[in-house]
């Protein structure tokens, strides 16, 4: 029998991104033992930094900009990672080498993509007002938190995770918000019509305005071109002196399609990360891979994926190669409510709720008597039981959750011998 043959590390890796994704590739890789030249580049004029606080601590003054970064600037120096502020312009797979805007360039080894999304806009009159907001990046963050200072009616367009974040602070600072919806409920998309009937109810308590199956036909302003009303499809109009749109984002995939790479809702890659260029592997937001249960290509938007991402293209390049095989899971801070979700749930058809109330519950989604994903509200013992049994391997029936006295934590305990509380 052959021996496998032990990858070759690259000479150089050059990362195009310097989110979360790009900033843990550049770390990991000198964790692993990485000798050869990183560079980091980042479109923005900024240290790498966290993005989940824009929408909570950030945006409400709780937390300032040093206190987002993941590193500050001495760790770059110490490791040796060169970080670069610049735009990407264009890759030469054949060549090997990136340019940037200003006219420079750099020769790769390999090549990672971490390119991430941009916010989608609305394409209706008047989305170019001043005081109509995105938010994605630290700068999207300072100029939304500056409007939120004077603004007495904000509108948020898209109910999903940063439009009700986003909500949740902006009604705690006092202003009087309205969340319009095209969907039939709140987060729609990425929660079970239980949960999102919660979050629901969260925000009305709160004094927010919830307006579902409604769609937006134009945005109003002042003579000085400021934002003053959002007209809906119905025709009715709401006083905003604030807009934040929050309908979704679009991954950058110009630059892969433009170097040859395939693309779809996201730059394709197979289970190691890689595109169909062995010397480019794409990770995070920009990349669509393969699900580990059912195979299909999808993009997922979370820290944590883009995480994992960078640690197993470190870990592939530095000569341990293997399969991205982690579940997903998320959650989300709105009021005094956190809401964790371990797996995806699309395509449920059976669930079970376990809580002791109202404000704490989590709802175990199925499909053909399946384990698909756990919704937990204020139940974090359960999301963390709920990750362990989301790993290759594990599992839980339908019928097993419908037994009486049926407990998560239990159950995993119970499996794996030992105390189910904690995740490696």
């Amino acid at each position: 029998m052959t021996a496998a043959v032990r990858p070759t590390r690259p000479e150089s890796v050059v990362v195009v991104g310097a989110g979360q994704g790009g900033f843990q590739t550049a770390a990991s890789l000198r964790e692993h033992g990485y000798p050869g030249p990183i560079t980091l580049i980042s479109a923005e004029d900024a240290l790498p930094y966290e993005r989940p606080p824009l929408s909570k601590t950030y945006l409400m003054g709780e937390a300032d900009e040093s206190q987002l970064w993941l590193r500050p600037a001495t760790y770059y120096v110490r490791r040796s990672i060169d970080l670069v502020r610049g735009t990407v312009t264009g890759i030469d797979p054949v060549a090997r080498t990136v340019r940037l805007a200003d006219g420079s360039g750099y020769g790769y080894g390999h090549l990672v993509l971490a390119t991430g999304a941009r916010p989608r806009t609305l394409g209706v009159p008047g989305a170019g007002l001043r005081g109509v907001h995105v938010l994605r990046t630290a700068e999207d963050a300072v100029a939304l938190r500056a409007s939120l200072a004077s603004a007495r009616h904000a509108v948020v367009v898209g109910a999903g995770f940063i439009g009700l974040e986003f909500a949740a602070a902006a009604r705690e600072s006092g202003c009087e918000v309205t969340v319009v919806e095209a969907l039939d409920r709140p987060l729609a998309r990425t929660v079970s019509a239980r949960t999102a009937g919660h979050f629901a109810r969260l925000h009305r308590s709160k004094g927010t305005r919830l307006l579902c199956g409604q769609g937006v036909a134009a945005l109003h302003g002042g003579r000085r071109g400021a934002v003053t009303a959002v007209e809906l499809a119905d025709g009715r109009r709401l006083p905003a002196d604030l807009v934040l749109i929050g309908v979704g984002v679009t991954p950058r995939t110009e630059l892969a399609a433009a170097a040859g790479l395939a693309v779809g809702d996201g730059i394709t890659v197979d289970s190691r990360l890689l595109t169909g260029d062995s010397h480019i592997s794409a990770i995070g937001d920009c990349a669509a891979f393969p699900q580990v249960r059912s195979g299909d290509l999808r993009r997922l938007e979370s820290v944590q994926t883009a995480v994992g991402h960078a640690r197993l293209v470190a870990a592939r390049l530095t000569g341990a190669p293997g399969s991205y095989e982690e579940a997903p899971w998320f959650w989300s801070d709105q009021f005094s409510t956190t809401l964790q979700i371990a797996g995806h749930a699309e395509g449920h058809d059976a669930e079970v709720l376990l809580g002791d109330g109202p404000r704490a519950f989590s709802v175990l989604l199925f499909r053909g008597g399946t384990l698909l994903a756990v919704e937990s509200v204020n139940r974090p013992v359960d999301h963390l039981a709920a990750r362990r049994l989301m790993q290759p391997g594990a599992g839980l029936t339908l019928d097993e959750a419908r037994g009486e006295g049926f407990s998560l934590q239990d159950h995993v305990a119970n499996r794996s011998g030992g105390y189910a509380g904690s995740v490696g």
